[in-house]
């Protein structure tokens, strides 16, 4: 199996997850699936083609992966690259502990949803249109994407995941986190944000 080894141990044992973990299908009017990497996932773009997975969201700050492969510009003196590559990207920036502003999940949440329900229109000018699976990625899949995913999971299926613990348990058996893990993936400031923005999303929707 595809693993790669995050720091910790368990009873003297190294920790490893999957590169990538598929954590629920079904999702939005495509009915796509969601799967949870870390860095390695994101940058792997034979992995993201047999995912089937068309859209990434970055939710990690100082953390930039250039996809551009069929640049409209190319690099010039100080001026980067720009164009078009084999997804759709979407950046949020959290930090993975304190420091991020109190509705910074909540605005999280609503990008990762408007990424899954976004209707791409059929003009030359996005010649990616083609809808699939995401994939919620920070540096080491463990904490941020996991907290966000969760949060999405909880107030899109409510019915499944009634409770924020709930998603989060499903998360965490999903993307292999051990237990001894679970204090600080998510970390409990990550948790708290994510439950604060749910209660004000019930507020206002």
């Amino acid at each position: 199996m595809n693993e790669e080894a995050r720091s910790g141990s368990t009873h003297g044992q190294r920790i490893t997850h999957d590169v990538v973990s598929l954590i629920e299908t079904g999702l939005g009017p495509d009915k796509c699936s969601i799967y949870i990497g870390g860095t390695t996932a994101a940058r792997d773009i034979g992995l993201i083609r047999e995912r089937n997975i068309t859209t990434v969201v970055n939710c990690a700050v100082n953390l930039d992966i250039n996809y551009v492969s069929d640049p409209v510009e190319r690099t010039d003196g100080n001026k980067c690259a720009h164009g078009v590559g084999p997804v759709r990207v979407f950046k949020l920036g959290l930090v993975d502990g304190h420091g991020n502003t109190e509705d910074m999940m909540l605005a999280s949440y609503l990008l990762l949803d408007g990424a899954i329900r976004q209707v791409i229109p059929e003009k030359p000018t996005y010649p990616l249109r083609k809808k699939g699976n995401i994939l919620v990625h920070c540096r080491g899949g463990r904490s941020r994407s996991t907290a966000l995913v969760a949060l999405y999971l909880h107030l899109n299926r409510s019915g499944k995941f009634p409770t924020l613990n709930s998603a989060l348990a499903h998360v965490r058996e999903k993307r292999g986190l051990h237990p001894d893990e679970w204090s600080t993936a998510p970390k409990p400031m990550l948790v708290k944000a994510a439950q604060l923005a749910a209660e004000k999303f019930k507020k206002i929707s």
